[in-house]
C-alpha cells in the first residue's frame, strides 16, 4: 500500500507527525531516504539496520542516520536468527534457484520484514519504508512478507516514487549535507549477508562479458588459488552443519569459517542470467563459498540415507521450496508445510561428509553415516559379495512383464505384411480348359 498525498500531515497543524520505520543499510539509497521521507511526506523516521552477516560498522551507521534526521534508531544483530531460522532450513531444502542461485538475498529478506513489523509495532508507527526499486525482486519481497505479518501497516518505497539514477542520488546527497559512502566511480551495487554476496550494474549488465575481477570480493580467481586441495570435513546432525573437521562449531562460526576456507580456493562464484518475478531476465553475479560447499555436502549425504523414492519426491518439493523463497512467499501456508515435510526426511541426515576443495570446485570424496544404506556387502563385485545372483533372473521377469505385456497387445505389423494384406485376391487362372 502506498501513502497518497492527501494524507501528509499539515506542518503547521501541531499534530504529533506519523511515524515510519526504515529498513536501513546506511548504503546510498537508504541515506537519502531518510531526509526525502520527512521533506516528502512529513514523517518520523525510525531507522533499522539489521545484521545479518554484512560487512560496515553498524554503531556508526546507526549514528550517522540520527545525524541525518531519524528520530530514532536500532542496531538489531539477527544473524543467529539468520542462520538457524532461515539459512538452515533453506539448507535442508537445498534451496537452488533454478538450480544456479542459492538464494542468499531471498532468504534474508523475510527476516528483515519481521524485524521490521517488531519495530513499527513497538514504536507505534504507522507505515514501513524500504529502498527497493520498481525493478526488482526485493520488493516484492518486502511488501508481500510485510502484508502476510501486519496488514494494518502502510508501505512506502522512496525508490518507486522517486526514480532517480545513481548520479542523481548522490549530487541530491551532496546538496542535502548528507554523508554518503560512496564515490560516483564505484560501478557496482552489491548485497552481502552469510549466506552469500550478490553484485550488479555497471559491466556486469552486459550479458556478454566476462565478470571483472574487481566485481569479486569473496573468492580469488581459480587461477590464482593454492595449487595443493584443501580438504574439509562437515559433519551433519538431521541435516544441520555442525562441525568442521571434528570440531563443533555453532551456525554463524561455522558459516564464517566456510566461507573463507572456500573462497580462498577460488570456490562458490556464480554467473547466472536468472527469471524475476518482475518479469524481466537479469544477469546476475554471486558469491556463496560456504552455501555452495554445504549443499553440495548435504545432498551427497541425503543420497547415503534416504531411499529413492524420498529423494524422487523431494526434488520437486525442493524446487518449489525455492521458487516460493524467491517469489518472496517465505510467510506462506505452503513454505511452512513443505519446511515440516523437510524436516520428516533429515531425521537421519546425520554424518561426516569429506569435500575437495580446489581450484574453483567443491567435489565430494567421501562420506559416511551411522543410516547409511549403501551396504558395501551387496555393492562390491569382490570377495565377500552377499548378493544373491539367483534371484536376477526372476526379477527381471517381474519387472519386465508389463512392458512385455504391452508388446503383445499392442503388436503392430511389419509395412510388408500390411501391404500384403490389404492387396486383391487373385482370380483362378482358365488355362487347361476345354
Amino acid at each position: 500500500m502506498q501513502r497518497s498525498k492527501s494524507k501528509v500531515k499539515d506542518k503547521g497543524a501541531g499534530k504529533a507527525k506519523e511515524k515510519i520505520v526504515l529498513a536501513y543499510s546506511g548504503g546510498l539509497d537508504t541515506l537519502v531516504a531518510i531526509r526525502w521521507l520527512e521533506e516528502r511526506h512529513d514523517l518520523e523516521v525510525v531507522a533499522v539496520s539489521i545484521d545479518v552477516g554484512q560487512p560496515g560498522d553498524m554503531k556508526a551507521n546507526i549514528e550517522r542516520a540520527k545525524g541525518i534526521g531519524a528520530v530514532s534508531a536500532y542496531a538489531v544483530d539477527a544473524k543467529q536468527e539468520f542462520a538457524e531460522e532461515y539459512v538452515w532450513p533453506a539448507l535442508k531444502a537445498n534451496a537452488m534457484y533454478q538450480g544456479a542461485y542459492p538464494l542468499s538475498t531471498a532468504i534474508a529478506r523475510p527476516l528483515i520484514a519481521k524485524i521490521l513489523v517488531d519495530v513499527a509495532r513497538k514504536e507505534g508507527a504507522q507505515f514501513i519504508a524500504h529502498g527497493c526499486t520498481a525493478k526488482g525482486n526485493d520488493q516484492v519481497r518486502f511488501d508481500v512478507s510485510i502484508g502476510a505479518l501486519a496488514p494494518e501497516l502502510g508501505i512506502i518505497a522512496p525508490m518507486r516514487e522517486w526514480v532517480m539514477t545513481r548520479e542523481e542520488e548522490i549530487d541530491y546527497a551532496k546538496n542535502n549535507d548528507i554523508p554518503i559512502p560512496v564515490k560516483k566511480a564505484c560501478p557496482y551495487s552489491t548485497d552481502e549477508n552469510l549466506w552469500g554476496r550478490s553484485c550488479e550494474c555497471g559491466i556486469l549488465e552486459d550479458a556478454s562479458q566476462e565478470p571483472p575481477e574487481d566485481s569479486r570480493a569473496w573468492t580469488v580467481s581459480p587461477q590464482k588459488a593454492p595449487n595443493k586441495p584443501t580438504y574439509v570435513e562437515i559433519g551433519f546432525e538431521k541435516g544441520i552443519p555442525v562441525s568442521l573437521d571434528g570440531e563443533k562449531l555453532g551456525p554463524v562460526e561455522l558459516i564464517v569459517r566456510l566461507n573463507e576456507l572456500a573462497g580462498a580456493n577460488g570456490v562458490g562464484r556464480i554467473d547466472h542470467v536468472e527469471d524475476r518475478l518482475v518479469g524481466i531476465k537479469s544477469r546476475e553475479t554471486y558469491e556463496c563459498p560456504a552455501a555452495v560447499t554445504l549443499i553440495k555436502a548435504h545432498q551427497s549425504l541425503e543420497g547415503m540415507v534416504l531411499t529413492k523414492d524420498v529423494l524422487s519426491y523431494k526434488r520437486g518439493a525442493e524446487q518449489r521450496y525455492s521458487e516460493l523463497t524467491y517469489d518472496g512467499y517465505w510467510f506462506s501456508p505452503l513454505r511452512e508445510a513443505l519446511d515440516a515435510f523437510m524436516d520428516k526426511t533429515q531425521e537421519f541426515v546425520t554424518g561426516t561428509v569429506r569435500v575437495k576443495l580446489y581450484r574453483g570446485n567443491a567435489d565430494v570424496v567421501g562420506r559416511s553415516s551411522p543410516y547409511s544404506l549403501y551396504n558395501e556387502g551387496l555393492a562390491t563385485y569382490a570377495k565377500g559379495d552377499e548378493f544373491d545372483h539367483t534371484s536376477a533372473k526372476g526379477f527381471i521377469y517381474v519387472w519386465g512383464l508389463p512392458l512385455r505385456t504391452v508388446a503383445s497387445a499392442y503388436k503392430v505389423e511389419e509395412p510388408a505384411a500390411k501391404a500384403a494384406s490389404k492387396a486383391p485376391a487373385k482370380k483362378p487362372s482358365k488355362k487347361g480348359k476345354a
